[in-house]
């Protein structure tokens, strides 16, 4: 069964985000693209275009089997639009990042869950599904600013 332009889309959109996470890892741990492709087991040709965003011929699939290899903790998320789907880093950490907390960001999730126990079950559904097209929102707004910044950035070779 051929895939419908909003899958192609959304499994487009997964494999950015994914690619993404897995640039930032690569720039994280500050090998070469020769050791970090050795480490995660890939050529350096596939290494350099994940890192560089062009993922249109690499497959979903060998994004998250090598987002697995880096240890990388990854929620993908689908929606009703392509534009809802993403790659985000989730809440477990592996051993080689450090959480970073702030007092700000503590005292906002107390008072959410304090807010989240004085809600109905409807009342905590339609604040989860607000969330979920708020974060996409937020998504896309970071898509199209990394894809600006990567059209103003002079082309390395």
């Amino acid at each position: 069964m051929a895939m419908s332009p909003p899958d192609i889309a959304t499994v487009q959109a997964l494999r950015s985000d994914v690619a993404l996470q897995l640039a930032r890892y690569a720039h994280r741990i500050g090998a070469s693209q020769v050791v970090a492709a050795k480490q995660l087991g890939l050529p350096q040709p596939t290494l350099s275009k994940i890192i560089n965003g062009r993922v249109s011929e690499v497959s979903l699939e060998l994004l998250i089997r090598v987002a697995v290899r880096a240890g990388l903790p990854v929620t993908l998320q689908t929606g009703r639009v392509p534009q809802e789907a993403g790659a985000f880093p989730s809440g477990t950490h592996s051993r080689s990042t450090r959480t970073v907390r702030s007092m700000l960001g503590d005292a906002a999730r107390k008072s959410l869950l304090q807010s989240e126990r004085n809600l109905s079950p409807a009342q905590r559904l339609e604040a989860y599904l607000e969330h979920n097209q708020l974060l996409g929102a937020l998504h896309e707004a970071g898509r199209a600013a990394e894809a600006q910044r990567v059209r103003k950035a002079p082309h390395e070779k």
